[in-house]
């Protein structure tokens, strides 16, 4: 789960970004927003209801689309802070991109209830910990597991890029990275319309 939590993905793109340029405290509030996605995405895929993407290529390809639409506004509001007139960097209460203002925790949210990946990836790693005779429990205990892990090691991942070395080294470099964060993506926004 760990390994999968910090491979590159919106998830991971989107608070990589905003712990840099917000802090660590709108980091954390993210991390929650996305574990709070988790929940949902978790409920799914213990609840078996993955099936229903395989069976339903028009479900599947119309939440495709729509996590693409959402992508591709991120990646814009990114480009647009990336390419706008260089500001000094006051702090991680400033905010570059005025779109971007939205509360952390409703962006968190969003970008993880629209990754259609988030629920597959789940159905798959949870499958094998569901067959056989179980406590009626159990699958609750996993959705706890899931959601407690993602928000703690997300949340320790806002803290961690606090770090001063790193924390310099994004405001001398913010508008490349935003810029470099808008292309990633608008690539996986790409990816997401063309993957059948």
């Amino acid at each position: 789960m760990a390994l999968g939590q910090f491979s590159p993905g919106p998830d991971m793109l989107l608070l990589t970004r905003t712990a840099l340029a917000e802090g660590a405290k709108a980091g954390a509030i993210m991390a929650f927003g996305i574990a709070t996605g988790l929940v949902v995405h978790t409920s799914i895929a213990v609840g078996g209801l993955s099936v229903a993407f395989q069976k339903s290529p028009v479900l599947h390809r119309w939440i495709s689309w729509f996590a693409a639409v959402y992508l591709g506004w991120l990646a814009w509001c990114l480009l647009r802070s990336a390419f706008s007139a260089p500001q000094p960097v006051a702090g991680p209460s400033q905010i570059p991109a005025a779109s971007l203002r939205r509360h952390p925790y409703v962006r968190g949210l969003l970008c993880n209830l629209v990754n259609p990946k988030a629920v597959v990836f789940l159905a798959t790693t949870s499958a094998p910990f569901l067959g056989g005779p179980r406590p009626a429990w159990w699958p609750f205990a996993m959705i706890g597991l899931v959601v407690i892990q993602g928000g703690v090691l997300w949340a320790l991942w806002a803290r961690l890029l606090q770090w001063a070395p790193l924390r310099g080294r994004y405001e001398r470099s913010a508008r490349w990275i935003d810029g470099i964060f808008g292309l990633a993506l608008i690539a996986l926004a790409l990816k997401l319309l063309l993957w059948e």
